[in-house]
């Protein structure tokens, strides 16, 4: 879960995995979205990879990214679990409120 809030942690890479929801991409049609020299978006990639976010394949000499949805999903959920999110249960931190007795 480390590696994949790493990877979330920068726009660039969050914008890159925006673009990978329609559909599989190309490097460089990726890397033409951004004004990042070419080294620099294949370091983003490789945070992605390493998160296990996005698989990558040859299609000749290109390379082409695709999103895996289901890793961020688990992530998420792993996440939400952390803090009570989504179970059915409020957790609430204030404390319970103490009536004074009146005699």
């Amino acid at each position: 879960m480390n590696k994949v809030f790493k990877a979330l942690a920068d726009p660039t890479r969050r914008r890159v995995l925006e673009l990978l929801r329609q559909g599989p991409m190309s490097a460089g049609e990726l890397s033409d979205q951004f004004a990042f020299a070419k080294p620099t978006m294949s370091a983003h990639f490789a945070v992605l990879k390493e998160a296990d976010l996005v698989e990558a394949r040859k299609d000749g000499k290109q390379v082409i990214y695709q999103l895996r949805l289901s890793v961020l999903e688990d992530a998420l959920l792993g996440f939400s679990k952390v803090f009570g999110i989504g179970d059915g249960v409020r957790r609430s931190t204030a404390r319970p409120h103490r009536q004074e007795s009146r005699s």
